[in-house]
């Protein structure tokens, strides 16, 4: 397999034309995120008609013709979301398709998150060497080890895809795989509401609806502020620090020195607009608060969601699938909430429609209508296994 190193714009142009043109293409990428709002493309690998690209980034700065080139093929790649985020946060644009290797291999009962060398030892018989998996991609000239490394990531993929879309076929689980890979090209899937950013703050499940207001005006703004200075959130104010500035409710930028782990620049540069939030959500109307957020449920809907979990991991791994791919504990989480009244209720409340509710929704409704229950069978014969059971009228 060639390999081509694509550092010039003319070079770049050369391989859009080609991604542009073929149906489908592998595709990798190599990112640092330790230190930026979002993560700082390093190295793009892609296999197109046979040929391997290397594309560096730090030496063409406008990748915009390729990936206009990639909205319009199928892109190929293991563990896709991280290389579709980029593609959406950078450039704003998603492949018309994806075929998710991993994703692929969880419907044929690898588990959910088999790793690339393992998938391509199991299904090419190649051991790959995997020795630069934290390697500083901002080094340049890219070593001999690290350009083997590279390609060893997408050189295997198409051939992959091949052998994993005929193993799907063959179990009839073509359709769902395709359902579940929709979302990877919905651009939705990509994008934060600004308005639910403080409910991933610690704290925020114990706060009344003002404070719920503060933190929301607080947390748009340090949002706002990492991304306009490209650096983690936690580089503008800790999350720990920003329930504790909701509670001392400032009135001027001196105030935040009395918070021991509220940075001495971040205060001095933006100290006056950290105030300014506080004041916009303790002002708020009524009627504009943040709903509070629903407490943890009882201990009779923690068992109930506890028991379909059960039921689920049982169902799951009679169809060889992961537990929680099947359905997230949210999901169950919902069911043990609401308590449909239906099957059809069950797959509303699961999923809309398609696969999930075609396993899940008669055994979890007959199970939540009593009419079924847990047991544990085979164990006498060292072959234990849970199974649903009619229950006596």
């Amino acid at each position: 397999m060639s390999v081509t190193i694509v550092d010039t714009p003319e070079r770049l142009a050369d391989v859009a034309a080609r991604v542009a043109a073929a149906g489908a293409v592998a595709l990798d990428t190599e990112f640092h995120n330790e230190r930026s709002y979002s993560a700082r493309l390093m190295v793009v690998q892609l296999v197109v008609d046979g040929e391997t690209y290397i594309v560096d980034p730090l030496r063409v700065a406008d990748l915009q013709p390729l990936a206009a080139a990639i909205a319009g093929t199928t892109v190929v790649g293991h563990a896709l979301s991280s290389d579709l985020r980029i593609l959406a946060d950078k450039f704003g644009v998603l492949p018309a398709a994806a075929f998710d290797t991993q994703l692929a291999a969880a419907f044929l009962g690898y588990g959910i998150s088999i790793s690339l060398a393992d998938l391509v030892q199991d299904l090419t018989g190649v051991r790959l060497r995997k020795a630069h998996t934290v390697s500083d991609w901002s080094a340049r000239p890219l070593s001999e080890a690290q350009l083997e490394y590279l390609v060893d990531d997408v050189r295997y993929l198409l051939p992959m895809r091949d052998a994993l879309a005929g193993r799907l076929d063959a179990r009839g689980r073509r359709a769902w795989f395709d359902e579940e890979s929709l979302p990877l090209v919905d651009l939705a899937r990509y994008r934060s509401d600004p308005e639910r950013l403080y409910l991933r703050i610690p704290g925020a499940m114990r706060m009344n609806r003002r404070e719920l207001g503060i933190l929301r005006e607080l947390a748009v703004l340090r949002d706002d502020l990492a991304r306009a200075r490209d650096v983690p959130l936690k580089f503008i104010v800790p999350d720990d620090v920003m329930p504790a500035i909701v509670h001392l409710r400032p009135k001027s930028p001196d105030d935040l020195a009395q918070l021991r782990r509220m940075d001495a620049g971040v205060r001095k540069a933006y100290g006056e607009r950290i105030v300014a939030a506080v004041l916009r959500g303790g002002e708020l109307d009524e009627a504009d608060l943040p709903s509070k957020p629903a407490r943890p449920r009882g201990q009779d809907r923690e068992a109930i969601a506890s028991a379909l979990s059960v039921l689920v991991s049982a169902i799951a791994a009679e169809n060889e699938l992961p537990s929680s791919l099947l359905a997230p504990r949210t999901a169950l989480d919902r069911v043990a909430r609401e308590l449909p009244a239906s099957a059809d209720d069950v797959a509303r409340t699961i999923d809309h429609s398609g696969w999930r509710a075609s396993l899940l929704a008669e055994p979890v409704y007959a199970m939540l209508s009593g009419r079924t229950a847990l047991a544990v069978r085979g164990s006498a014969s060292g072959n234990p296994r849970i199974e649903l059971v009619d229950t006596p009228e």
